[in-house]
């Protein structure tokens, strides 16, 4: 069930199937090297949640674009927020969203730049009481379905428009893919011009930009249809797996609302 093709009239019985859970994909308008669309994550995102959905009944918010990708804004189309406004925006969309009656919310990730947002957004639910619960699904495929995936793999280095997300967007949305200009000329091997830092576990802001310069990790000249279905099919019943799972707790909100009825106790 998507959000945005409900009318008002049916979205109450909507979160009754849902049984309060909304699904929030979260991606970014960025660089994906020279064949795949600005949109790529954000394609690869409302797919995931579409076909979990499908799987076990959520209702999924549109997509939610303005997230971190700072290290991007040197390539043209990339759309930069401001990291103050990134998480009062998702802060203030997460309270529109439990005010509708969706409780359970599920931030579903598609861009590896929210890595650390993501965790860092999760705690912040702790600053103040609130209605709701936000979760972080990041859900492991099934033993059978990663050794499937894993063993499909062609490329050793990926990560960036490689064989993963080039695979995902033949599926997808496949007019998109740009076959004349994929590149399997080593582009999208690190650069490693940190690699002393990184030997030593420094972490500094500027490491994407030293290593992938033309945003392109990995070797989307490999990448087939037949990979991108399999890999979605299992990525999506993880995520179906995951939402049982949240639909079944009842343990987050009880301890969430014992630890703030403990802080206002506090002196």
């Amino acid at each position: 069930m998507h959000w945005e093709e409900l009318t008002s009239d049916q979205f109450p019985a909507a979160v009754t199937a849902a049984q309060g859970v909304c699904l929030l994909p979260l991606s970014c308008i960025e660089r994906h090297a020279h064949h795949l669309p600005l949109g790529t994550d954000m394609y690869i995102g409302r797919e995931l949640c579409r076909r979990a959905a499908a799987l076990e009944p959520a209702i999924v918010f549109p997509d939610f674009i303005f997230t971190q990708i700072l290290e991007a804004q040197h390539c043209p189309g990339t759309i930069a927020i401001d990291a103050d406004l990134i998480v009062r925006l998702l802060d203030n969309v997460c309270r529109e969203i439990a005010r509708n009656g969706l409780t359970k919310i599920v931030l579903v990730n598609a861009h590896g730049g929210n890595n650390h947002l993501i965790r860092f957004f999760g705690q912040m639910q702790l600053a103040t009481p609130r209605g709701y619960v936000v979760y972080v699904a990041e859900p492991p495929l099934s033993p059978e379905d990663d050794a499937i995936v894993a063993a499909q793999w062609q490329s050793t280095v990926d990560g960036h428009a490689g064989e993963r997300e080039t695979s995902a967007i033949m599926v997808i949305r496949p007019d998109l893919v740009r076959a004349e200009a994929l590149r399997a000329d080593g582009e999208g091997l690190p650069l490693e011009r940190l690699k002393p830092l990184t030997e030593a576990g420094v972490y500094t802001g500027i490491w994407w930009y030293a290593d992938h310069p033309t945003h392109y990790r990995g070797d989307g000249s490999v990448a087939t249809a037949e990979k991108g279905e399999r890999y979605l099919s299992a990525r999506a019943q993880a995520l179906a797996r995951a939402i049982r799972a949240i639909k079944a707790d009842q343990e987050t909100r009880r301890l969430q609302d014992e630890f703030f009825a403990a802080s206002n106790h506090r002196g």
